[in-house]
């Protein structure tokens, strides 16, 4: 990991992934515009840009609060130290469990500027190719248990790389068309101490049971192709590579 660093700014960098001078001007969409190098976007808190980068299609996306509190301050977050803001924290996060070999989108580029006592954060990071999310495609078909046994196998190797995935939940969860499990959205979330547990940690059981409900929540809200049985082979994938 690269830093740039000047008096209201910092921005971390893989410079195997991106130039020195791109990454610079890497979180403006204004400047992947000019250069006709949008690919598409897609809307959340935010919208989110997809570009293509030196070496990699990518996704842009500017750190934005949730819930009633982020009605009244949408994009501020209190300034303590650089290395402690969220885009920071999820840079490493994320390069953290590509060391890992969990599949999660790799790091390209992070930045937070400072503004006052608050600073604004935005994020770069691979884009993966031809993928959706469980949400979307539990509404056209079924899945086969081989592929819920690859889904908990993955979330195994993120519990083993000590990874608090805080909102794991099946919209954080993709496929991509060699039905390739990833894992995505790690705002917030947090590397646990290394305790050597042989049963499962509160915060591990946690992020299962929020799966769960995830699951349980979009059958009845969209009513997706899921059954118990499916969570099962999840799990059974889960547990066998403890």
């Amino acid at each position: 990991m690269k830093t740039l660093t000047s008096h209201k700014q910092v921005i971390w960098f893989d410079d195997t992934l991106i130039s020195e001078s791109l990454a610079e001007q890497a979180f403006d969409p204004d400047y992947w515009h000019a250069q006709n190098k949008i690919l598409g976007s897609a809307q959340g808190r935010g919208t989110t840009w997809f570009v293509q980068t030196e070496q990699l299609p990518a996704a842009l996306r500017h750190y934005r609060r949730g819930g009633l509190f982020g009605k009244i301050i949408k994009d501020h977050y209190w300034f303590s130290q650089w290395h402690k803001t969220r885009s920071c924290e999820e840079f490493q996060l994320l390069q953290h469990l590509v060391n890992e070999g969990v599949n999660v989108p790799r790091p390209i580029a992070a930045r937070a500027v400072k503004r006052t006592v608050c600073y604004q954060a935005d994020i770069l990071t691979q884009k993966i190719e031809g993928a959706q999310d469980l949400v979307a495609i539990l509404q056209q078909r079924t899945l086969a248990p081989e592929i819920y046994q690859s889904i908990g196998e993955q979330i195994r190797k993120l519990h083993q790389a000590n990874v608090n995935h805080t909102d794991l939940n099946i919209h954080n969860i993709l496929l991509d068309s060699d039905n390739k499990v990833w894992i995505i959205d790690f705002d917030k979330c947090l590397i646990e101490p290394g305790l050597g547990e042989t049963n499962l940690s509160v915060w591990q059981k946690s992020n299962l049971d929020r799966l769960l409900r995830s699951f349980k929540k979009e059958l009845m809200k969209r009513q997706v192709h899921w059954e118990e049985m499916d969570w099962e082979a999840l799990l059974s994938g889960y547990q066998q590579s403890a």
